[in-house]
């Protein structure tokens, strides 16, 4: 008799393997112009965001020297 690998709580689970369909799905759309141009915009403009992102945050992620640029109000110097 068939005696199972594991232990599966269903049994259709656990004799899956038996029931192979020899159907082969259907083949996949092709897709049209406008979806290609659309999904390469799409990335184009995710890449932009992520470079623009770096290119705009590397100055506040640079230590420098703190020291020497402090900024002062102009309300102590009146003081």
């Amino acid at each position: 008799m068939f005696r199972r690998r594991e232990a599966v709580p269903f049994a259709f689970v656990a004799e899956a393997d038996h029931f192979r369909s020899n159907v082969t799905p259907p083949p996949r759309e092709r897709l049209s112009a406008s979806q290609i141009v659309g999904r390469t915009l799409l990335g184009l403009t995710v890449v932009a965001g992520l470079a623009g992102s770096l290119i705009f945050g590397m100055p506040s992620l640079q230590s420098g020297d703190a020291a020497t640029h402090q900024q002062q109000s102009e309300a102590s110097d009146n003081r």
